[in-house]
């Protein structure tokens, strides 16, 4: 696969990616004025362990399969990824059947870990329980659409992830609000009601997902049966050879999709009875909810661009390496980072300077006072989980996927170990410094395993990161010259209007400054690959 189509694959998938989790983040707005801070908490402790084995399949599983699939499709043999597919699609079924068995029957021993009988936001066990029951329902078929996916993707062929994608999320997020708005506005039900007909949407949306994947299959078997049929090269791996190899790349695949739902889980066991120990219990379910559930889906937005990236080069990286071409594989490793940099750095920094308008915008300014700050802190993290997101998938790419799990383990530790003394020392920001300082420490280790296996020259990337870096920089004055100047007239303490006044002001100044630097200095069309026109007819530049 060339730049160019790296770029239109990860551009396609970005931009699937991109609306699922816009979506995903502008449900949360009328969920939060249906079930508020106690409801998302709520939310919050169903999705941790369901993340942590969807994540087996969402995740592991098809970058897996895609790399399988990539790998004997530039051998010219098709015959062998179709073996996996049917192989890894038993698996799945299997496998997503005791994931539900496991996360059903084990909610009420988890929903006791999770909440504290004394617990302050009145959230009790059986709460908890019940909604990890709801949602477990999805494990049962997510497993198998996501090889379906994966195969795909293995084929260079990026449109039935994403349609799919953005099918699920519309769905899911439909039954979700219809359900808690009836519930709570119609029936007169509870709010724990209402949040567990919420988390069973999962399964409703995954379902959609299977139709969409479904007609695709149906519609391109023709095509892809031919490839077989036309093949004259084989390989003959016995089956226990095929799950071998497909283990080997799942494992790593697995581990590092979980990294954020490991991390959610330790604040999970850790947040509640660290703030009550600290005399700040009353704020638990406030703080709990924005970084779990509502502040997270605004951070996790600039991720997605990260996502498209290490769903679309993963193929082409594997493909490069597979015929030794390392110059093509340099340049997409470069390109890669390069485009993480210069999109995310941006966002993440715009997002922590406006955190109070950005959250008071969305939510409201209740309890701003404490969503503000944490955002603010939680927001640069987007970058750091958007570049350990990519580096892992160029070590898979490079055969080096044993050692995302050693990187990832180290982080992992670091968050167990300084968590709680960190709440102790920054109160519930702490927790975010916690995840940030493990995430940036698995990145590190990423960055140094690529260069020491692969050669791979930093500068270039350096180089370029700086200048962007400047830009953000300039971004940052532009951003808060205009806050200062509007604080003559209004405030995000005003009203939820107040906030949203000062995001439509201070994020086109702030964008506009950015954007013209990066076209001015032509990082847009040396990081891109080619010119971007629109912005041509912007400011006009001959």
């Amino acid at each position: 696969m060339s730049t160019s189509n790296i770029l239109r694959g990860t551009m396609l998938l970005t931009a699937a990616t991109f609306l699922s989790k816009f979506l995903g983040m502008i449900y949360t707005i009328p969920f939060n004025e249906l079930v508020g801070a106690t409801g998302g908490a709520l939310y919050g402790y169903a999705y941790g362990p369901y993340n942590i084995l969807i994540s087996m399949s969402t995740i592991g599983v098809p970058l897996a399969v895609s790399k399988f699939v990539s790998k004997y499709n530039a051998m010219g043999d098709y015959y062998t990824g179709r073996r996996m597919f049917k192989a890894g699609m038993s698996l799945m079924i299997i496998t997503g059947i005791i994931a539900f068995l496991i996360l059903y029957f084990s909610s009420g021993l988890l929903a006791k870990i999770y909440v504290p009988s004394n617990d302050p936001s009145g959230i009790i066990a059986e709460d908890v329980e019940m909604v990890l029951k709801m949602i477990s329902f999805a494990l049962l078929i997510i497993p198998s659409m996501s090889i379906i996916r994966g195969f795909f993707q293995g084929y260079e062929s990026m449109g039935p992830t994403a349609l799919s994608q953005v099918v699920e999320q519309i769905v899911r997020i439909v039954f979700l609000l219809s359900a808690a708005f009836l519930i709570i506005h119609v029936f007169s039900g509870s709010v724990t009601t209402a949040v567990g007909y919420a988390a069973f949407a999962a399964f409703v949306g995954a379902v959609a997902s299977y139709i969409v994947l479904g007609l695709y299959w149906k519609k391109r078997k023709q095509y892809l049966d031919r490839q077989v049929a036309s093949q004259r090269k084989t390989h003959q791996i016995p089956l226990r050879d095929l799950y071998k190899e497909l283990f080997r790349y799942a494992g790593p695949f697995v581990l590092v999709g979980l990294a954020t739902p490991l991390y959610q889980q330790i604040d999970a066991i850790t947040f509640e009875r660290t703030m009550s120990a600290i005399g700040q219990g009353e704020i638990s379910a406030i703080a709990f909810s924005n970084i779990s559930v509502y502040g997270h889906k605004l951070v996790i937005i600039p991720v997605t661009i990260a996502t498209g990236l290490s769903l679309a080069i993963l193929p082409a990286i594997t493909k490069s390496v597979t015929e030794r071409n390392m110059p093509l594989a340099f340049r997409q490793i470069n390109q890669s980072l390069q485009i993480v940099m210069l999109l995310v750095l941006p966002a993440s920094v715009g997002m922590s300077l406006l955190s109070y308008e950005v959250y008071g915008a969305f939510y409201g300014i209740e309890n701003i006072n404490i969503n503000g700050p944490l955002l603010a802190w939680y927001a640069p993290v987007a970058l750091l989980f958007a570049f350990f997101t990519v580096t892992s998938s160029i070590l898979q790419g490079i055969n080096q996927q044993r050692f995302a799990v050693t990187s990832l383990g180290a982080g992992l530790l670091l968050k167990i170990c300084l968590n709680v003394p960190l709440m102790y020392a920054l109160g519930a920001k702490g927790a975010v410094v916690g995840t940030s300082l493990a995430v940036l420490t698995a990145i590190i280790l990423n960055f140094w395993r690529i260069k020491q296996t692969i050669g791979f020259p930093m500068r270039e990337f350096t180089k370029r990161s700086s200048l962007m870096a400047i830009f953000t920089i300039l971004m940052t004055m532009a951003v808060l010259i205009t806050k200062w100047i509007l604080g003559f007239w209004i405030s995000y303490e005003d009203s939820r209007f107040a906030a949203i006044v000062t995001l439509m002001v201070a994020i086109p100044v702030g964008a506009l400054v950015y954007l013209w630097f990066s076209y001015e200095s032509t990082l847009f069309e040396r990081t891109l690959g080619n010119r971007v026109r629109i912005f041509d007819r912007i400011f006009r530049r001959r």
